[in-house]
Formats: structure tokens, C-alpha cells, sequence
């Protein structure tokens, strides 16, 4: 039993360092091989995580040439257009300015329904308003609105709004973040002095922030009641 536990957690390591290495893509943005190898890897991985019999390295070895296979089709899709359309496919086009193409929806199986769940998902509810909608290689469903349909932007008022930047996490549960501090060109005594304005030091902070336009926002760590 015990050794089913170490082979578990060593087995979970080694898949958790394939996969980081394999990318940082969000399940539903996998493109087909991607996904087919993230399902190999977990079945490879269950077999000898379960069956003590069965050596470790039966399990490790196949996970490698799959993660060498991944870097090698990731290398080939990289530097080949041609075969970035062979082995990811090509986006489709459901909708055409404003029309529903019947023949792509076909051939890609897509029922109006789950055309109309994708819309929905992108917060469209009439597919009356959309112009293009794009089946990604990824499977994903990109809608461009028409453009009477589409949110207002400062551009179309003739207006140029200031610069906004990014906001920095400077305090997280407590843990001083030197790297952000440097970035603004500010350091711990600055952190200080603007979280004794709340009553608190830096290390008391659940979490302190400062976006661009230098608008702090500070929240202390609740004190657990004894």
C-alpha cells in the first residue's frame, strides 16, 4: 500500500513536468494532438501508478517519447505552414456576413443548436446580430458582431483615453513582492509608508496592489479569533 502511495505521488510529479513542459494552453485551447497525447499520458501513468508489479519505468518511458513526439509535431507546426493545416486543421466560417453557412456546418457536425450555445457563450442571444462566427482549429467559436451590434468604444465618441497600465500585486498573503516593487521603481520603505496609511505594516497585508493610475488598494489579513 505504501508503495502504491510513493509510486502515485512520483508518477503525479513526473506528469505535472511533461505537461508544464508541454505548454501552457488551457484544456479547451488544445489543439487534436495535443489533446490525443494528454489523454495517452494519463493512461500510461495510471497503469503503473496502480500495479506495484509493473516496473515504474514502463509508465516514465512512454510519457518521454510522448513528450518528444509533442515538442517534435510543435517544432514541425512552427516551421510549416502546410503542415500546420495537416495536423491542426484550418478555421471554419459557420457564419458569413450574417449568414449561416449550411454546407460548413455540416461538414464540421455542428447542429444549429450548438451554434446557438457557442453564440451564447460569447454573450450573443440573437445569432441575427452576429456577422462572422469562426470554428477554431481549437474548437472554440470566435463571433465578430455586426457592427451596429457591437459595444461602444471610446474611438467611436472621438475620444482618447488616458493610458491605464497594468496593475502590480506589491503584498500576497503577507509575502512582499520585491520583483513588482522594482518594476515601479519603488521599494520596501515606500510599501511601508503607504500601508501605514491603513493602520498596517506590509507583512499584516492579504494583499496590496497599485495599477496605473498609482491607485493603492490595501486589505489586512483577519486576525482568527481565539
Amino acid at each position: 500500500m505504501l508503495i502504491t502511495f510513493f509510486r502515485a505521488i512520483f508518477l503525479y510529479i513526473v506528469v505535472l513536468i511533461v505537461m508544464r513542459l508541454m505548454g501552457k494552453r488551457e484544456i479547451g485551447q488544445l489543439q487534436p494532438f495535443e489533446l490525443a497525447i494528454s489523454i495517452m499520458i494519463a493512461d500510461l501513468a495510471a497503469t503503473p501508478m496502480t500495479e506495484s508489479g509493473i516496473p515504474i519505468t514502463n509508465g516514465i518511458m512512454p510519457i518521454l517519447g510522448l513528450l518528444v513526439m509533442h515538442l517534435t509535431i510543435s517544432m514541425i507546426n512552427i516551421k510549416s505552414r502546410k503542415a500546420r493545416e495537416i495536423i491542426c486543421g484550418k478555421p471554419s466560417l459557420l457564419i458569413f456576413r450574417g449568414k449561416v453557412d449550411q454546407k460548413v456546418l455540416k461538414k464540421e457536425r455542428f447542429t444549429i443548436n450548438e451554434l446557438e450555445e457557442r453564440l451564447r457563450d460569447n454573450n450573443i442571444f440573437n445569432i441575427g446580430d452576429v456577422e462572422y462566427a469562426i470554428l477554431e482549429t481549437s474548437g472554440q467559436v470566435t463571433v465578430i458582431p455586426k457592427p451596429n451590434k457591437r459595444p461602444a468604444t471610446p474611438e467611436d465618441f472621438n475620444l482618447e483615453p488616458k493610458y491605464e497600465g497594468i496593475p502590480y500585486d506589491l503584498v500576497v498573503d503577507g509575502k512582499i513582492e520585491y520583483e513588482n516593487l522594482k518594476k515601479i521603481g519603488k521599494n520596501y520603505t515606500w510599501l511601508q509608508k503607504q500601508t501605514e496609511k491603513f493602520g498596517i505594516k506590509p507583512e499584516d497585508a492579504l494583499i496590496v496592489t497599485i495599477d496605473g493610475d498609482n491607485q493603492f488598494f490595501c486589505q489586512p489579513i483577519e486576525k482568527e479569533e481565539k
